[in-house]
């Protein structure tokens, strides 16, 4: 794989300047306009090919098959193979220790890559082999490696991604092209979920894993399908001269001593902290009220929420450059005191199908909102994945948390005092975020 251009070979679009586009690119159909790049382009921005552009959607539904084809399954598989209990959760913490370690190396090397693709390609080839070893070989010593080896990968892939996604089109449709990216990527969690849960009756646990791993297969295809010369270097990660083929980078303390990237990274330590073990509560629930309905409706819980980020995540990317990054994160936070206040009100099954809806509007704005805040916060710096990283890392730390703390709760005081925890952390993200948070909206883009 080629490397990207970097600022010296940025392409403009030839009409601008009074020039003929060259020959061979004469009768490619560039992606301008509202539907895969978004808002047409002025002479400074980046003009890729049609056909990159399609190939990151097909990057995001893949790799999203392929994570959600591991994640919700591996304990159940590994269950149904005679694991014990304590052995299954060694290996998923881990796998999230190890995710949670990697972060900030892995932007810091997503930074400084020439190739992104190729570090993309890599770590999905890398969680191919963990769902290979996963089918292949249910030992405990190479499940372990397995899932060190997949933690470490999905470090890179995020930020990965997100850096060719920016690279591609630029800071003034990179709103759009996260709504973009999320509806696909949650499109190709459904599929994957809807595929294995279909088929897992029918084939056998190591079966299972092979089709997972070959979700991989389109991912590492579409990332081939991606031109090198349509990423821009220094764009990808926020540097501030955008011709210099070596950027500048401001010192790493620089993100730290960012007052608005900290606020942000603690709301969303907390609005994890508030979220992370709302769906773990709900199904324990489900298990002792509903017995064998339990696990249908645990599947519509799962699956409404991803519908309405699938629909809402365009819109939500355009809304963002339209109305500002501030109301819609609001909202997005302050979905999740309400679900768990409703939580401890009801066990009903339908009226938990309903609320856990709602989700769907965190998924949304979270899933596109959080990319394009740290872009925002990291413009001029050239650290735009390492501050991926760090942001990612505090959110993690706060998933990791929720579950244990939250389940201490809910032992010492009952089921309804778990949820109104919840509440009060969920309450605390909306308040620090509405008193200390401003809008990052670029002035470019405000009216």
């Amino acid at each position: 794989m080629a490397n990207e251009r970097d600022g010296s070979g940025v392409r403009l679009s030839g009409a601008a300047h009074g020039k003929t586009t060259p020959l061979s690119r004469q009768h490619e159909p560039h992606a301008i306009g509202h539907g895969i790049l978004g808002p047409s382009l002025n002479a400074q921005d980046p003009v890729p090919h049609a056909r990159s552009l399609h190939a990151l959607d097909w990057l995001n539904f893949s790799i999203a098959a392929l994570l959600t084809g591991l994640g919700p399954f591996v304990a159940a598989k590994l269950a149904d193979r005679g694991w014990m209990p304590a052995n299954i959760g060694l290996v998923l913490t881990a796998g999230g220790i190890t995710g949670l370690m990697t972060q900030v190396p892995a932007g810091e090397l997503v930074d400084r890559s020439k190739s992104k693709r190729i570090l993309v390609a890599l770590a999905t080839a890398a969680i191919i082999s963990g769902a290979l070893i996963f089918g292949l070989r249910p030992d405990f010593p190479s499940v372990l490696a397995a899932a060190v080896i997949q933690g470490t990968a999905g470090s890179v892939l995020g930020p990965g991604v997100a850096a060719i996604s920016l690279g591609l089109v630029g800071q003034k449709a990179f709103s759009e092209r996260l709504g973009r990216n999320q509806r696909f990527a949650s499109i190709g969690g459904l599929s994957a979920a809807g595929l294995v849960s279909t088929i897992g009756y029918l084939l056998s646990t190591r079966d299972i894993f092979l089709l997972t791993a070959a979700f991989g297969i389109p991912a590492l295809l579409a990332v081939v399908r991606i031109q090198a010369d349509d990423i821009h270097f220094s764009r990808s990660c926020c540097a501030a001269d955008l011709s210099l083929t070596h950027p500048q980078r401001a010192s790493r303390g620089v993100l730290l001593k960012n007052r608005r990237l900290v606020i942000f990274a603690i709301c969303l330590f907390l609005f994890q902290v508030a979220n992370a073990s709302m769906l773990p509560l709900i199904e324990e629930t489900l298990v002792h009220a509903e017995g064998r309905w339990s696990s249908p409706v645990l599947a519509v819980l799962v699956v409404a929420p991803q519908v309405i980020v699938a629909l809402l995540a365009p819109w939500v990317g355009r809304t963002a450059d339209a109305c500002g990054r501030r109301p819609l994160l609001l909202i997005g936070l302050g979905v999740v005191p309400v679900r768990a206040a409703l939580f401890a009100l009801t066990t009903d099954p339908v009226l938990l199908v309903v609320v856990q809806t709602m989700d769907g509007l965190s998924g949304a704005t979270l899933g596109v909102l959080t990319t394009l805040v740290i872009a925002d916060l990291a413009k001029g710096t050239g650290r735009f994945n390492l501050a991926q990283g760090l942001v990612g890392t505090f959110a993690g730390i706060g998933a990791s948390l929720s579950t244990s703390m939250s389940g201490i709760v809910v032992e010492e005081f009952g089921r309804a005092a778990g949820f109104l925890g919840l509440t009060t952390v969920g309450l605390m993200a909306v308040v620090v975020f509405w008193i200390f948070m401003p809008d990052t909206k670029p002035p470019a883009l405000r009216l």
